[in-house]
């Protein structure tokens, strides 16, 4: 995941051992896709403690050789079908204004689950990045209809 989240710019490159605590401790709410044993994509996610109907999603990983074949899409909607996701009405996300491919997939997401896509700056630039990376503007898709409807 560490290799594939590296050759996926503009996604922040965690440290391994964040990669592994999100495998483990956050495993139900992590989705791997991989295709004759090579990784071609990767989802994090979690719960925030105080919001227990929302998944925060970290990163979305989709190695160059699997890209335009709907992998995203497929793996956000494995990641609506477990468990895990159950009570969930909120789905939130943050990404850069230049990140053209997560807004795509984000959006599409909001429409195939009759959702509207807020957006707000959570993190910002100068406030708490010094000026070192650009603002991360939240994506609030809500909401999100149960798992029977």
């Amino acid at each position: 995941m560490t290799a594939l989240i590296a050759a996926s710019p503009p996604l922040d490159i965690n440290s391994a051992y964040c990669n592994l605590l999100q495998c483990t401790d956050f495993s139900d709410t992590c989705v791997l896709a991989e295709r004759g044993g090579e990784l071609l994509g990767w989802i994090s996610a979690y719960r925030p403690p105080a919001a227990p109907d929302t998944l925060f999603i970290w990163q979305v990983a989709v190695a160059p050789a699997a890209r335009g074949e709907g992998l995203a899409m497929r793996m956000l909607e494995e990641l609506r079908g477990r468990p895990a996701f159950a009570g969930t009405r909120v789905l939130t996300t943050t990404v850069t204004a230049d990140n053209t491919a997560s807004w795509s997939l984000f959006e599409a997401f909001a429409r195939r689950h009759g959702a509207t896509l807020e957006r707000s700056p959570r993190f910002e630039r100068q406030a708490h990045f010094a000026g070192a990376h650009d603002t991360e503007w939240e994506a609030r898709i809500a909401p999100l209809p149960t798992q029977s409807q």
